[in-house]
């Protein structure tokens, strides 16, 4: 398979398309992103290594921490973390409320906002500091001592999170919440901020094309049904209520970020990552959808 020829000819074809998103501007430091950034990194389980456009460029990968967040997680209380966090598609918006109610705090997937806080407070509630051993655990995974969060992206989520906040409270209100919520939510704000490039981001992701092995030292992360599971999940929830649409074009486990980043794994073949900051009305990057989509049919690597 000649990736390198495959991506250069979608990326020629995407970058001039005219861009119908609009950049994530409800968090003042993403708005102030340059929205014509669009880059691609693809690494693979036999070693082709290949990025064009924007990949060495340093974004604020988001949602898309929520995927290693719930790894770390998964590892530490095992099968138990299925008792405060569904896995089921929430078809609802991101940061809705309603289904909450419903479901007497237990948040429909681990991938929406409700999810992502759930798992933040099962990570306080078992790591002694918190987001040093968070951090440690990525960097692990990317052989990258240099990944960290930014705090200026951190530190303007905090300022316009009101409903992350709402959120947070009215799960605590049903008993699924140990820790205090303002500890939770720092924590929370700070994962999402975390900031790679495409070709960190494809790199550290290949671990779940690979049975949760990490390829660099051979590191069991997570077990082989752990990372069908999490796999699943990508494929199912990934993409909030556009996660049957991703499935239904694209064809692979995914999970996209506001940050206008998408990470997509082919279990035992590749991981690949893309980055176009603008983001469609589903909150997904307009550019990135576009491009795998292209990427799978083109090279006929999707796991249907």
């Amino acid at each position: 398979m000649n990736f390198k020829e495959i991506i250069q000819e979608i990326y020629l074809k995407i970058k001039p398309i005219e861009d119908n998103g609009q950049l994530a501007s409800y968090i003042p430091e993403l708005a102030n992103v340059n929205p014509e950034n669009f880059g691609i990194h693809i690494s693979t389980l036999d070693r082709v290594d290949f990025g064009i456009g924007n990949c060495y460029d340093k974004f604020s990968i988001q949602s898309i921490a929520k995927v290693l967040s719930l790894c770390l997680a998964y590892r530490i209380v095992g099968e138990n973390l299925w008792e405060r966090v569904g896995v089921e598609p929430s078809g609802t918006s991101f940061n809705s409320l309603v289904q909450l109610e419903t479901d007497n705090g237990i948040p429909r997937n681990p991938f929406i906002n409700a999810g992502a806080i759930v798992i933040s407070d099962i990570l306080i509630s078992n790591l002694e500091n918190p987001k040093e051993d968070f951090l440690a655990f990525v960097r692990s995974l990317s052989s990258n001592s240099e990944l960290n969060y930014s705090r200026k992206i951190a530190a303007s989520e905090k300022t316009v999170g009101f409903r992350n906040t709402a959120l947070c409270n009215f799960i605590k209100s049903f008993g699924n919440i140990e820790n205090d919520p303002s500890e939770v939510l720092d924590f929370y704000f700070d994962l999402c901020s975390l900031e790679m490039n495409c070709k960190e981001l494809s790199a550290l992701f290949l671990f779940l094309a690979n049975d949760g092995k990490n390829i660099v030292d051979n590191n069991q992360i997570l077990t082989k049904s752990q990372t069908k599971r999490i796999n699943a999940l990508m494929l199912t929830c990934g993409f909030y209520d556009e996660s049957g649409d991703f499935a239904f074009k694209v064809g692979v486990p995914g999970k996209s970020g506001v940050g206008g980043g998408i990470v997509a794994v082919h279990p035992n073949q590749y991981s690949i990552a893309v980055w176009s900051p603008k983001l469609n009305e589903k909150g997904n990057s307009y550019k990135g959808m576009r491009f795998l989509e292209e990427f799978t049919t083109r090279s006929g690597l999707s796991i249907f």
